[in-house]
């Protein structure tokens, strides 16, 4: 596989939309703490946030290398939110940085951790076959948590990173909240490449991805949440990619990228994962993609898609069945 070679310091370039996120705390609905020292910005733990949070978390998930906008969608013949990233280095943004591969676990404290900090602690395989680590003066990083973090876990993460307590950023947000339910719809591309990078193919072929997907409805707990939002991009998701080189190898993976692929495919994510006894490592690896890829190859002019969306899968999973059948 390629490397990844750039001279950005994806930390700052995170901390920049940090800061536009602390600034407007109030207006964004986030409550900020100092905790041992870090700067710990509640996006949506133990407060409401808002869907303006969300994007700024996302937008610091992916080292600010990203557009994130709330569009139109359609879910079943109904106008809803979605979620858009128009993603410019999609290999830094999102394999260095958005994708939550970090679990940080001390004490009672657990959450998933992305964003750029992980470019700092560096240990994940993922960060061996891409060839990009960093060492910063500061450190970012979103936790998918319902927990405040106390000492204890600001001390594991500066210690990993490398960076002092009071160069810590930290944002935290549950699924089942306004901002973390925007933040993890936000994945749509990031699925994608995380999908070919398990399918061994050449990441640093890709140009550029652009991913929209349904923003799912606030689940009433974190569970139900992880089921909604992992839908709105198994479901409901659609990425292009712009990459180069040749076609016989797109014709080769294109068909195995998107969701369908897998044989686990076709059911609610709840279901799925209650089959698989709520053991996310036990669920096919493979699932984890957008329902539709089209991968575009500006080299040769030629367009490869394969996969399609399931809105009748969305609408069970949304809620949705008895507004599409006229409330009856």
């Amino acid at each position: 596989m390629g490397e990844l070679t750039t001279t950005w310091n994806l930390n700052e370039r995170a901390l920049t939309v940090a800061d536009e996120l602390a600034r407007s705390a109030d207006e964004l609905g986030v409550v900020i703490h100092t905790i041992a020292g870090a700067r710990v910005i509640d996006a949506g733990a133990k407060t409401t946030g808002s869907l303006d949070a969300g994007v700024l978390t996302a937008r610091v998930c992916l080292s600010n290398l990203a557009t994130v906008q709330i569009v139109p969608t359609n879910v079943a013949g109904l106008a809803l939110p979605g979620v858009a990233v128009n993603v410019r280095k999609p290999v830094a943004a999102c394999m260095a940085s958005q994708y939550a591969g970090w679990q940080i676990s001390v004490g009672k404290f657990f959450a998933m951790g992305s964003g750029p900090m992980r470019a700092a602690y560096g240990k994940e395989e993922l960060f061996d076959h891409i060839g990009f680590r960093e060492k910063p003066n500061v450190a970012v990083g979103v936790l998918e948590t319902s927990k405040i973090p106390d000492e204890a876990a600001i001390k594991l993460i500066s210690e990993k990173t490398g960076v002092a307590p009071e160069g810590l950023t930290l944002i935290i947000a549950r699924t089942a909240s306004v901002a973390g339910s925007v933040q993890v719809v936000a994945r749509s591309v990031e699925t994608a490449l995380h999908k070919l990078h398990a399918l061994q193919f050449d990441l640093s072929r890709i140009v550029a991805g652009f991913g929209v997907a349904p923003l799912s409805p606030v689940a009433k707990d974190d569970l139900a949440g992880i089921g909604r939002t992992n839908d709105a991009v198994l479901y409901g998701a659609s990425v292009t990619l712009l990459v180069t080189g040749d076609d016989e190898s797109l014709a080769q993976i294109v068909p195995r990228l998107p969701s369908c692929a897998s044989p686990d495919f076709g059911q609610p994510f709840i279901e799925i994962f209650k089959r698989y006894n709520h053991d996310f490592y036990k669920i096919d690896p493979l699932l984890f993609s957008p329902a539709f890829v089209c991968v575009q190859n500006i080299t040769t002019g030629s367009v490869h898609h394969a996969g399609s969306l399931r809105p009748d899968v969305l609408a069970s999973s949304f809620g949705l069945q008895g507004v599409r059948d006229g409330g009856r």
